[in-house]
């Protein structure tokens, strides 16, 4: 079986750098395979699905970086959410623009290669009750603006929490107009490829008989795991590991009166009315 892939493998730089007005930084990591969720509630069963462990890991994570609280009231307006903090207030986490959301103030300018988005959305295959994260697309190969991160909340008066070190955003570089480059069509299922689907299908019957008798329990088949189909077609490229590289650090964060003095002052009146002073 044949897979026309192009050689991607050519290192590609993805730059985060720091903003002078934040008096800290947010942890960048690669986002892991492995959810609670999933180790926990289904005694590990998830795990076997390679579909969903490729997911967890398509991107890096940007943690939350203090514990608090939060509860909205159900109205439109920012006074509607409640946000509190185990610790200090942290002012670049707030309800900025109403309508039940909370959101934070990514403290980077990510730099993608040209002609690269990044996708900013909510980690992979992480619940969490009453709310939901928002999702955007920047085009961060030339914008100069830095972008913030939202969830919105989904229940009016129920209490939501969020650690330190929690995942709040999975951010996740997309080539410009790669999704515009498919051609979508449907026909029918027919010659080599009706005749693997039939053999797998098979397959997934017997199985599915194994385990209302009970027969097997635990059995799973494994061959789209192995990147093989039932017949024992290999695929000539199969991933079933994502290993992303970490943010390296160039250098560290500037002192903070350092960091004040590269920002002028009208930068300084347009960061105090967002925080509200």
């Amino acid at each position: 079986m044949e897979h026309n892939t192009e050689s991607d493998n050519i290192s590609k730089t993805l730059s985060a750098y720091r903003l002078p007005h934040f008096p800290g930084y947010m942890k960048l990591v690669p986002a892991p395979a492995d959810r609670m969720w999933m180790d926990l509630s289904t005694r590990g069963w998830a795990n076997r699905c390679l579909p969903l462990r490729i997911a967890n890991q398509s991107g890096w994570h940007i943690l939350n970086d203090c514990e608090f609280e939060a509860v909205w009231n159900g109205a439109p307006d920012l006074n509607s959410v409640e946000i509190t903090f185990k610790k200090e207030k942290n002012p670049y986490i707030q309800s900025a623009f109403g309508f039940g959301t909370v959101t934070w103030y990514v403290p980077y300018l990510f730099r993608t290669p040209p002609g690269y988005n990044l996708l900013a959305r909510g980690p992979a295959n992480e619940l969490k009750h009453g709310i939901a994260p928002l999702e955007g697309i920047v085009e961060t190969d030339w914008a100069v603006a830095s972008f913030s991160m939202s969830w919105k909340f989904t229940k009016a008066l129920q209490k939501v929490k969020f650690e330190k070190d929690e995942p709040i955003c999975l951010i996740v570089p997309m080539k410009r107009h790669e999704l515009e480059s498919f051609e979508p069509e449907i026909a029918n299922l027919s010659g080599d490829l009706l005749l693997e689907y039939s053999a797998w299908l098979e397959s997934r019957k017997a199985l599915v008989e194994q385990k209302a008798q009970n027969a097997a329990p635990k059995a799973m088949e494994g061959h789209y795991t192995r990147g093989e189909t039932v017949k024992g077609t290999r695929v000539t490229f199969h991933q079933n590991k994502i290993n992303l590289r970490e943010f390296t650090q160039h250098e560290g964060p500037l002192p903070s009166d350092v960091k004040y003095e590269l920002v002028t002052e009208s930068k300084k009146g347009i960061i105090n009315r967002i925080l509200g002073k």
